[in-house]
């Protein structure tokens, strides 16, 4: 029988699987690229300013998003907790995406001015300061880096590629922008580039 064949040969049987779930993946994902929910920013979304764009790249350096993600399920127990669930057009200035699944640590997806920077401050030097049954690491030589702002436009322009090609709408970075680039971050610190990055996390809803 015709199942008999493709079940004795390995090959065969290998390309047909790949063959299934390559038709199955597209099926999904095809459809999100032009459904507006997914493409489209949410009313009070911006892409990142220079010094955020910066602190969000230390964000990923210091694999902060191996304990800590940026996603809210729409469930009453995670909705009470860390409020409006995440919604894909929040993210559409974000690649690689940061929602995940892993929590060592709290969601971060509404963090954005629920506390204070010098709290901020505070956690990224010594947790246990801030809060005594931490077990994050502290982060002191984020207070002793300097910014130079020598790589941040040609980070802007990259992601200009990536923008452009998912989001239609997006506002993407001029001439302008990628100019003060590196004057806007020249000389600070990469704990204040960090602290800028979680200050502005979910504030749009």
């Amino acid at each position: 029988m015709s199942h008999e064949i493709v079940e004795k040969n390995v090959g065969l049987m290998a390309l047909m699987i790949l063959i299934v779930i390559s038709i199955g993946g597209l099926a999904e994902i095809v459809p999100l690229f032009f459904m507006k929910d997914t493409t489209e920013p949410v009313k009070g979304v911006e892409r990142y300013s220079a010094l955020r764009l910066e602190g969000r790249d230390i964000f990923i350096r210091e694999g902060c998003n191996n304990c800590h993600s940026q996603m809210i399920r729409p469930f009453r127990a995670e909705t009470e907790r860390y409020g409006h669930y995440s919604v894909a057009g929040e993210s559409v200035y974000d690649h690689p995406f940061l929602w995940g699944s892993k929590r060592t640590g709290p969601d971060l997806a509404r963090v954005g001015g629920r506390y204070s920077d010098a709290w901020h401050f505070a956690h990224l030097y010594n947790p246990r300061d801030v809060v005594p049954a931490s077990n994050m690491p502290a982060f002191t030589w984020l207070f002793e880096n300097k910014l130079t702002g020598e790589d941040t436009a040609k980070k802007m322009k990259a992601l200009n590629v990536v923008i452009g090609l998912t989001c239609p709408k997006c506002e993407l970075y001029t001439e302008e922008d990628m100019k003060n680039a590196k004057a806007a971050v020249a000389g600070k610190t990469e704990a204040q580039a960090l602290v800028a990055y979680l200050q502005g996390l979910g504030t749009a809803l």
